[in-house]
């Protein structure tokens, strides 16, 4: 039997008395969908922003054009940009974040189709992940997910 990230994640931070938000783009909401799918998430789950267009990001999560026009969406730059701000939208203790492209179309020789950044902003400070699938849109939205909530919980148990 496989483990279901999301109740592992709900182990973890049940209890604790810590809220944790997202700031999704490439994932459309699933990060936030995953987390929710565990009853007593209201718990520690306030919510969380889809900011799919450069637009949203930077007037909902407050990311800043200079920093969109001169890395892309898809940065580290860009991830912790939105961490940071979900986590001061949300007054929350833990934010992810996750940028990519999905595909199959999107990519550039710098950045392919499956390019993915995620980023984790906590009040122990910040951090950044990437990795480069070569699935289907739906695989790599899929597996995008599955990368941010093992970020969390990677946190959560200390091992960051």
């Amino acid at each position: 039997m496989s483990t279901i990230l999301e109740e592992v994640l709900h182990d973890h931070i049940h209890g604790r008395d810590l809220k944790l938000v997202t700031a999704e783009s490439c994932t459309g909401g699933l990060v936030s969908d995953r987390i929710t799918n565990v009853s007593g998430s209201s718990e520690y789950f306030p919510g969380g922003i889809v900011a799919y267009s450069y637009e949203a990001k930077a007037s909902l999560l407050g990311v800043s054009w200079t920093t969109l026009n001169a890395h892309g969406a898809v940065s580290e730059e860009i991830v912790l940009e939105m961490a940071r701000g979900a986590r001061k939208l949300f007054n929350a203790d833990i934010a992810i974040s996750v940028s990519g492209i999905a595909g199959p179309t999107g990519g550039t020789p710098e950045k392919p189709v499956g390019t993915t950044w995620f980023g984790l902003s906590t009040n122990d400070g910040e951090w950044s992940r990437h990795f480069i699938s070569d699935g289907n849109r739906k695989e790599n939205k899929h597996y995008s997910s599955e990368v941010a909530l093992q970020f969390i919980i990677d946190y959560l148990e200390g091992k960051l």
